[in-house]
């Protein structure tokens, strides 16, 4: 009788869940701003190259190329530095910033391979170009280069890494950035 009782209430409770966990019917997509099923882990695309760009490579590189010319373990943090717009003064500042920036430049190297990302101007970035993997992969490397930089804290090393980062960009966009005049292999 107390099996049959407890059957009786967890019934609803099963048909409530099922009909819950429910997918998506068939020829529907979800598009890229709805959150992946838990237990997912597929790269989404939120943002184009440019903002990828603008929003993580250039400000780190930027803390990279600042720690060429100021000691970074000399830059004084600023009154409250949880509120620092500079990373150097913030509470993550010094070494630790470079660090940092260079584990993001490698890193946001894998945002540059994710499908589906578009150039500014409307073109699909291009990864299926043969030079494209060997870009990034430049990327990657000058990050790690940094960051192992940072980690000794020597400038003269950094300064080296920011040879190979500069190197690495340079690479990339003398084939891809905008320039004038247009080309069709440009992704801006």
């Amino acid at each position: 009788m107390r099996t049959n009782a407890l059957s009786i209430l967890l019934s609803p409770l099963l048909l409530l869940t099922s009909a819950c966990a429910s997918t998506t019917p068939k020829g529907l997509d979800s598009s890229p701003a709805q959150a992946p099923p838990p237990g997912t882990s597929s790269p989404q695309v939120h943002g184009n190259l440019a903002q990828v760009m603008r929003g993580i490579m250039f400000p780190n590189s930027n803390v990279i190329f600042a720690a060429q010319s100021a000691d970074p373990a000399k830059v004084k943090t600023v009154g409250d530095p949880s509120l620092a717009t500079d990373p150097l003064a913030s509470s993550y500042g010094g070494w630790m910033a470079v660090e940092n920036s260079g584990l993001a430049l490698a890193e946001s190297a894998n945002l540059l391979m994710v499908p589906g990302r578009m150039c500014q101007n409307g073109k699909p970035v291009p990864i299926q170009n043969p030079d494209w993997p060997e870009f990034v992969q430049g990327l990657r490397n000058a990050g790690l280069e940094a960051y192992k930089a940072a980690q000794s804290k020597n400038q003269d090393n950094i300064l080296t890494a920011a040879d190979t980062l500069t190197t690495a960009c340079m690479k990339c966009h003398d084939k891809y950035r905008e320039k004038p005049g247009g080309d069709k292999d440009r992704c801006m």
